[in-house]
């Protein structure tokens, strides 16, 4: 290009990496659904959606206990959508009634989600609330701690 002339070549983004933008519900995911939970994701019966019946899962994890992203979508009927789990966690200080995210950490006890609530300590002090200990951003006995969802609320 020469000297002293404006490219208005319009310049391509380079691609995002890490989550990027939350994906669309909808689709395949609603199909994979076991029975009683099927319909479109986003709008299954009576109008819930997949982070809804995320919301309703957590609520029922007892003080004390966690677990993790993998195990409730595999409750879920939707086993690889973990990641769908987190973007519902980081969507629950929303919801009404309130649902403990603090309790879902990563399959290794990991507080990966703590950068998403209001101080990056936050996520721990709940658990630790929760009479959860804490050791450098992972749970202390997790296998022992763990709650899983398919065991503990068989369908």
């Amino acid at each position: 290009m020469p000297r002293g002339k404006k490219n208005t070549t319009p310049r391509s983004s380079p691609p995002r990496r890490g989550l990027g933008a939350p994906p669309k519900l909808g689709g395949e995911l609603g199909k994979s659904l076991p029975a009683g939970r099927q319909g479109n994701s986003q709008h299954g019966k009576g109008g819930r959606n997949f982070f809804e019946d995320v919301f309703e899962v957590v609520r029922l994890i007892p003080r004390g206990r966690v677990t993790n992203y993998g195990s409730i979508a595999k409750y879920l009927g939707s086993g690889l959508s973990s990641r769908m789990v987190g973007w519902a966690m980081n969507a629950s200080h929303i919801a009404d009634p309130p649902v403990p995210a603090q309790r879902v950490v990563n399959r290794n006890g990991m507080l990966t989600g703590k950068h998403h609530f209001a101080t990056p300590t936050l996520m721990e002090e709940l658990l630790e609330q929760d009479g959860v200990v804490v050791v450098k951003d992972k749970v202390v006995d997790f296998e022992k701690l763990f709650w899983d969802p398919a065991k503990e609320l068989e369908l």
